[in-house]
């Protein structure tokens, strides 16, 4: 068994088509290969002897062919000499696996030789694993003739043609015992079985630019991309051809209109044709030609041609001028028309020129000639010159422009630029002006306001009613133009050096009071008091404002009444800070176990005061608000109790609440 031919088999189908123009031919690639696998070289990496890469591919599979062969024949002596192909299952390298492949495969056929069975397996094993195993079963039949080469190769019985065509149960076809594919097949990985070859997945079609290569059953076809378009359709032959729609009857011509193809379409005609002269239209309707504009000079030189229904007429030319130009008297020639003559011409008011045939204006200044409409036009500076002729606004006027200014200014000397206006000259403002570039602007003296409504305007600003967040005056305060002055109560007070403020006219220091002798003057906030007191029977009077009492010679009656009556004269403002200790009371030293009650026994019916203890006496508080000023008289006890004995103290107090004081009363 040779299995280097079966390679080679093989590649005659993939070799034969590839032409090369190398003097070195495949049989010499082949024997290369073959010397240098039996020298057991790397098959894919050998010495290339030409640059042909045909011949490079029979170097590596006649190569590997002899490498395969070498591999399987040493399978094949190990299944005869040990009968078992266990020293094969330590590497899983490719020619470890080829060799237990063989020696395997050898196993069956002796194994269906001792069974007494046929040396050609039912079994569906690969084509080379079949081989080996019928030369193993004929091998030891009895009377074969087998003869072992050095190298322990086999088979002198080497199966013929046919028998190799049976083993191998070709798919499609066997040629000399070797399995191959018809066109446009190539071998599934069995090697037996064949698949269609997908020439468009390997670029193996011949489709040109524009066409797509579609795969086929054994073979393939090409398909234009782009599609034929209406009226065509695409042959066998990958071409665009014409649809006749008159002969396959597609067409929608309707009656009394027959069909005409055309390329890539048809038209309706008319059945019924018109007459000379006129050609039908789309609808079958008969239209006049005009000969005179179809046909080249159908008159003679010198006639005119004139078109009729159905025909044309020649007639004699006559003398006609263009424009610019009008018969001379005789009737035979044409003469220049002079368009600038008379007082009227044709330039209205420009300068004319005659020209023959034309005229020409020659326009003032500020006037463009239009050629189109013969005319002189004005010229709009403002529009073709933006921002450059005047400093502000620009007016077009018909040969000119004219400039302006906007409020504020007036117009320079140049007639271009704008110079400011003082407008304070002319004294817009009802006091004080300031010119401004452009405007100007008003303002006011002080006490002053500019009106809101028409901005010239000064009004007088009403400080007293102003919202300042405190009082501008204590008391009163009186509006005057652009300014204020304030007043005081008329009796009681007098303005401050800040003539804002009230002061309290001290009467009592100031003798101004109206006190008699034996009365005392007490001041308060805007006026005074006349003060004076009598000590009650069983009293003596001890000092200005104290009354003691008698020895009471161990009367109940005497010891009940207070020691001591003392006069106080208090005074204070309205809204005083609720609630406001006004008045302490105690004795003039303190000792130990010392028992003291206070309390308001006269002068208290609205209940504005109240009586409270405290460490070593009492104190009369301010427990109401008091929203109006007016007089009270307070009396107010203390009992003391002290070592067993109670003595009682009487306090007179006369409380004269004034109105707020007027001299705190200004926020600087």
């Amino acid at each position: 068994m040779s299995l280097c031919a079966i390679v080679l088999i093989c590649l005659c189908g993939v070799l034969k088509a590839q032409e090369t123009t190398d003097p070195i031919s495949l049989d010499d690639c082949c024997k290369d290969g073959k010397e240098r696998g039996q020298e057991s070289q790397d098959c894919s990496s050998l010495p290339l002897i030409s640059e042909s890469t045909t011949c490079r591919i029979a170097q590596e599979q006649c190569c590997a062919a002899v490498l395969e062969d070498n591999t399987c024949t040493t399978g094949i002596n190990m299944a005869k000499d040990q009968g078992s192909c266990d020293a094969l299952l330590s590497s899983s390298t490719c020619e470890t696996k080829t060799s237990k492949m063989c020696c395997e495969c050898c196993l069956l056929g002796r194994s269906a030789q001792e069974r007494g069975l046929s040396c050609d397996l039912s079994l569906p094993v690969g084509y080379q694993c079949g081989l080996v195993s019928r030369a193993c079963c004929v091998d030891r039949s009895p009377g074969a003739d087998v003869n072992s080469t050095d190298g322990g190769a086999l088979v002198s019985d080497t199966p013929s043609a046919e028998d190799r065509c049976k083993a191998a149960r070709c798919a499609q076809r066997c040629v000399n015992g070797t399995c191959a594919c018809f066109k446009g097949y190539k071998f599934k990985a069995d090697g037996q079985n064949c698949e269609d070859i997908n020439e468009c997945l390997l670029g193996a079609h011949l489709c040109r630019s524009g066409e797509r290569c579609i795969n086929t059953v054994a073979s393939y076809r090409c398909q234009r991309e782009v599609s034929c378009g209406t009226g065509y359709e695409l042959t066998d032959n990958n071409k665009c051809e014409d649809i006749d729609e008159c002969e396959l009857g597609s067409h929608n011509c309707a009656t009394g209109l027959e069909c005409q193809n055309t390329f890539g379409s048809f038209r309706c005609r008319p059945i019924e044709q018109c007459g000379t002269g006129f050609i039908q239209d789309a609808l079958g309707s008969c239209i006049d030609i005009n000969e005179c504009l179809s046909i080249t000079g159908p008159c003679q030189p010198g006639q005119m041609c004139l078109n009729t229904v159905g025909s044309y007429t020649c007639r004699r030319n006559s003398v006609s001028c263009g424009r610019g130009y009008h018969l001379n008297t005789e009737g035979t020639r044409c003469v220049d028309i002079d368009e600038c003559a008379g007082p009227d011409n044709a330039c209205d008011g420009h300068g004319c020129i005659n020209l023959m045939g034309s005229y020409r204006c020659e326009c003032r200044s500020g006037f463009n000639f239009n050629s189109i409409s013969k005319s002189c036009e004005d010229i709009n500076e403002c529009r073709n010159y933006p921002g450059r002729l005047c400093a502000h606004k620009c007016e077009n006027v018909l040969g000119s422009y004219q400039c302006s200014c906007t409020a504020g200014f007036k117009l320079a000397s140049d007639g271009r630029n704008c110079d400011d206006v003082n407008e304070c000259e002319t004294s817009p403002c009802s006091q004080e002006c300031a010119n401004v570039y452009g405007s100007y602007q008003c303002y006011c003296r002080r006490g002053y306001q500019l009106s809101d409504i028409d901005g010239i305007t000064c009004e007088d600003i009403d400080e007293c009613a102003l919202p300042t967040g405190g009082h501008i005056c204590s008391y009163r305060c009186h509006n005057t133009p652009g300014s204020f002055h304030c007043t005081c109560p008329v009796s009681g007070y007098t303005l401050a050096p800040n003539t804002r403020s009230c002061q309290d006219i001290d009467e009592c220091l100031t003798g101004t009071h109206t006190c008699a002798e034996a009365e005392s003057c007490f001041n308060v906030q805007g006026g005074f008091r006349c003060l004076n007191f009598e000590c009650p029977a069983n009293y003596r009077r001890s000092g200005e404002t104290r009354c003691e009492r008698l020895p009471c010679n161990h009367s109940s009656e005497c010891l009940a009444l207070p020691v001591r009556i003392t006069y106080y004269h208090l005074t204070f403002p309205t809204k005083i800070p609720i609630p406001t200790n006004i008045f302490r009371m105690g004795p003039s030293n303190s000792a130990l176990g010392d028992d003291i009650e206070v309390g308001i026994v006269d002068g208290n019916q609205e209940g504005y005061f109240s009586a409270q203890r405290q460490d070593h006496g009492g104190v009369l508080v301010v427990q109401k608000p008091i929203a109006v000023p007016q007089d009270f008289e307070i009396s107010l006890e203390m009992k003391l109790r002290r070592y067993g004995h109670l003595s009682v103290y009487l306090f007179k107090i006369r409380l004269f609440v004034t109105p707020e004081d007027l001299s705190n009363a200004i926020t600087e």
